[in-house]
């Protein structure tokens, strides 16, 4: 097999996790829930703040007064998606997000929701 062939087919059979991720600020203990069908695409999550181009604005501004340096990002839960069976991942990953969010609450002054 050639390289090409034989990365495409690593690329197929590779998994993806979907998931929960959080962001804190360590500064004032505010949290931001977030959801992915790739966890490999939180590093573009860091990417967006790094450039000033969240869709959060809240989350955006404290990223922008305190510096990276003052947020974690963490994967709070994993969820394997089964190449069949994307939209019924989809579905799982939002109810796994709204527990998160029902779980941390971070809403007003806890929060940038």
């Amino acid at each position: 097999m050639d390289r090409r062939a034989e990365l495409k087919q690593l690329y197929k059979e590779m998994k993806t996790e979907a998931g929960v991720y959080r962001i804190v600020n360590r500064q004032n203990g505010k949290v931001f829930i977030g959801s992915t069908m790739n966890l490999k695409t939180v590093n573009g999550t860091r990417f967006q703040l790094k450039f000033g181009s969240h869709k959060n604005s809240k989350l955006q501004q404290e990223w922008n007064a305190y510096g990276e340096d003052a947020f974690d990002i963490e994967v709070v839960e994993r969820l394997e998606v089964k190449e069949d069976k994307y939209a019924e991942a989809k579905d799982a990953l939002k109810k796994l997000e709204e527990k998160w969010l029902e779980q941390l609450q971070p809403f007003g002054e806890r929060g940038y929701h």
